[in-house]
């Protein structure tokens, strides 16, 4: 049986020189890898309380429908500004190449509510931490995040200190 790095094409120099992109569209691409990603982002949270899922668009779509669905949990989306038809909160936060805004429904979690959050790839945790920021401003307990895949060379971790992280595949550069 194939390990789950083994699903993920590398394209070396994208988008610079210098960069190994890690494509997670081959993991999905393959049933076995699919299926795989999916069990490994569920044994991260088999003995954990917890209400809700949440996932970033677009990715975290793709990988936190699953497991929600998996755990009879309900996900809520967080998704780029303009995009949600209720009432939202937003939170701006910095990517590599310039500035970005998420928003999620102001009644998508509950006060109290303990919350997982699902996505394919962590690098600098900023996404994820303006997503933190949104489930607390809402009352809601971050009580786990969990990826795909990690860039452990940009220290997104670190960023995310004080939460509970977790990765299937870890890569140690950038």
């Amino acid at each position: 049986m194939k390990r789950l790095e083994e699903y993920v094409v590398s394209i070396p120099d994208f988008p610079e020189p210098g960069i190994i992109f890690r494509d997670v569209t081959s993991i999905l691409q393959d049933a076995d890898g699919l299926h795989m990603a999916i069990d490994k982002l569920r044994e991260m949270v088999k003995d954990l309380d917890f209400d809700v899922v949440v996932g970033p668009e677009s990715r975290g779509f793709i990988f936190g429908v699953p497991v929600a669905y998996a755990e009879h949990k309900s996900f809520v989306p967080v998704r780029k500004k303009g995009k949600l038809p209720r009432e939202t909160i937003s939170a701006k936060y910095d990517l590599e190449y310039g500035s970005a805004e998420i928003e999620i429904h102001k009644d998508a979690i509950k006060p109290g509510q303990k919350v997982v959050i699902v996505d394919d790839l962590i690098a600098t945790g900023g996404t994820v931490e303006a997503i933190i920021d949104l489930i607390e401003q809402l009352g809601g307990v971050v009580v786990k995040v969990c990826f795909v895949m990690e860039l452990a060379g940009l220290q997104g971790r670190k960023n995310l200190s004080g939460y509970d992280v977790d990765s299937a595949i870890i890569y140690e550069g950038k």
